[in-house]
């Protein structure tokens, strides 16, 4: 009798337990959702946050904050997140930086294993950039002046790892010159130094910074390093037209803390993609430069995995160390 009796309780508790968790999904959400950007404002990923959160939170219907945490590029706030109740109420953005991470930092989280990998929400080329006073008005021009200086040129980036570092590095790589990376501590701060002239050249996001190079006029435009010109600066050439071969894009992506119930998971990833398809965002990413992808879960993480080989390779070859 003792035993059936706590065979009933067991039972009992696991119904409620299973109720609870229905009901959870049924009203979620009930409360502010978390948005960790994992970078300081004026980067990539806070770029594509400001513009998309406030229709993902229309559509979500529920307040969604933008929360920065910014450090060791992205792993900082990407293992708050991982350490977050799996609930919907955190959610994380992230940069390619993600996929090598683990390659560089000994990271409190599995980079596949702590996450549920919810959406690659967009995907971008990327711009070869100089201030405005650095003297050369051309990749070829660049190279050449790079090959004239005895310790070659410098080159800016939001954190060893991220893509604006290994495309850098793989331009200098193919043009066959000397350049010395300084990382920043995410991609306004390298904006800013770029603009100041304290690095050299940046590659990076090129939506990010189109403003700076056609309205503001801080920065100038070397390449692109798309396959073709792109109708946002059609006068300005692809890298490839220099150095045959030469491609890179740079992506955010949205995740959550592993374990997310599956119908929170799928409300999560409507609401993304139903603001990623408004008029607002859409046009205005699209226009810019931007490519949205808004994939499912399975594509997002095949995508990481893949980057996370091919990045890995050229980490372990070149020796790349955190600075």
């Amino acid at each position: 009798m003792r035993l059936n009796k706590k065979i009933a309780m067991l039972f009992s508790a696991g119904a409620m337990l299973a109720a609870a968790g229905m009901a959870s999904a049924d009203n979620y959400p009930s409360r502010t959702i978390r948005m960790v950007v994992p970078f300081p404002p004026g980067g990539s990923v806070d770029y594509i946050a400001r513009i998309v959160v406030p229709k993902f939170a229309e559509q979500i219907g529920q307040t969604v904050i933008i929360d920065n945490k910014g450090g060791a590029s992205g792993s900082i706030g990407t293992a708050e997140v991982a350490k977050a109740n799996p609930d919907g109420y955190t959610l994380l953005m992230v940069f390619d930086s993600h996929a090598v991470n683990h390659h560089l930092y000994k990271l409190p989280y599995d980079t596949f294993k702590s996450f549920d990998y919810l959406s690659q929400l967009v995907s971008a080329p990327m711009l070869l950039a100089t201030s405005k006073t650095f003297r050369p008005n051309s990749v070829a021009e660049m190279i050449a002046y790079a090959k004239s200086r005895p310790d070659g040129i410098t080159y800016g980036s939001s954190g060893t790892g991220g893509s604006n570092h290994l495309d850098a590095l793989a331009f200098a790589d193919s043009a066959g010159i000397k350049a010395m990376h300084v990382p920043y501590k995410g991609g306004g701060p390298m904006i800013t130094a770029v603009m100041a002239g304290e690095v050299d050249y940046v590659v990076t996001t090129m939506p990010v910074v189109l403003g700076q190079v056609k309205e503001a006029g801080k920065l100038k435009a070397l390449a692109v390093t798309s396959k073709a010109r792109v109708p946002q600066l059609p006068d300005t050439p692809t890298v490839a037209e220099t150095l045959p071969g030469y491609e890179a894009s740079s992506w955010v992506g949205m995740m959550a803390p592993a374990g997310l119930p599956k119908d929170v998971s799928l409300k999560i990833q409507a609401a993304m993609k139903k603001a990623l398809d408004t008029p607002e965002v859409k046009n205005r990413l699209t226009s810019e430069g931007f490519q949205i992808i808004g994939s499912t879960p399975e594509a997002f993480l095949e995508t990481v995995r893949a980057e996370s080989d091919a990045m890995g390779k050229l980490i372990q070859q070149r020796n790349i160390k955190v600075e």
